[in-house]
């Protein structure tokens, strides 16, 4: 489990949930509710870390912060 703290909120521009993780520069997702925008975050994050392994990119250690925001 990521312990990245991760903020999801309404976006009415969008007509949808966005979920931001401000650890992970550029990591983000959406979903049609909070739920879909949590799971599609998590997925976002696992694709982050293995894309920034593969090109030898540091990956930053969560810091421990709320791991969520509504």
């Amino acid at each position: 489990m990521f312990k990245y703290e991760t903020i999801i909120y309404w976006s009415e521009e969008d007509q949808a949930y966005l979920a931001e993780v401000p650890e992970l520069p550029g990591c983000m997702a959406h979903g049609d509710s909070y739920e879909a925008a949590l799971a599609n975050v998590k997925e976002a994050i696992q694709l982050w870390i293995d894309t920034a392994r593969e090109f030898g990119d540091p990956v930053p250690e969560p810091k421990g912060r709320r791991l969520m925001y509504a």
